[in-house]
């Protein structure tokens, strides 16, 4: 027999070596996949009324409500990499366009660029550096502002007249638009209307 003291630990030992088989581990995991668990006991004790003193010697105040502006953050992850895009583009172009109509544009632009079976072929047989290196890039980028251009004519101008602009529209496309990750996998582009 061993004596451990503190019985609580061998009881969180105990617990924990029975949770850890129920728990589901992923390579790029958010959070702990709980779903596994079920609830079959709990026990309620009543510990009494207890006086909590957050602020040391002196009586809590209470909690006080978040007041500030923006003091939350995103939690999705789509959210971050649209939120991410909208910046990005925000730097790019100028005039009175909205939020939409820089992401539209964007978005426009990457579709015809998954239509393109040579970066498709490039992003397959290459890495992301030779991928981002590849002479073909550019031109297919050029191609997509034009055949975009009717749609979205003043962002199309500025993105063929500005070298800034392409480099910063190809960053966004490459970052996190994940253009070459989606030529990669072999992602469908959307069907263009007529």
């Amino acid at each position: 027999m061993f004596d451990y003291g503190n019985t609580d630990f061998e009881k969180l030992y105990l617990f924990a070596r029975l949770l850890l088989p129920l728990l589901d581990y992923g390579r790029e995991r958010e959070g702990i996949d709980l779903s596994a668990l079920r609830l079959t006991h709990h026990k309620l004790r009543d510990l009494g009324q207890q006086k909590l003193n957050l602020a040391g010697g002196e009586p809590a105040e209470g909690l006080r409500p978040v007041t500030e502006v923006g003091s939350g953050q995103i939690q999705d992850r789509q959210k971050q990499l649209l939120a991410q895009i909208i910046q990005a583009l925000n730097d790019l172009f100028e005039g009175e366009l909205t939020d939409g109509d820089r992401v539209a544009f964007a978005e426009s632009v990457r579709t015809k660029l998954m239509e393109s079976e040579t970066l498709r072929a490039q992003a397959v047989a290459n890495t992301r550096e030779q991928f981002v290196n590849s002479p073909n890039l550019r031109e297919e980028l050029l191609n997509a502002i034009i055949s975009t251009m009717e749609a979205h004519g003043s962002m199309s101008r500025q993105a063929l007249n500005s070298e800034a602009i392409q480099a910063g529209l190809l960053s966004v496309l490459l970052g996190p638009g994940a253009l070459w990750e989606r030529l990669r996998r072999g992602d469908e582009a959307p069907p263009t209307p007529p």
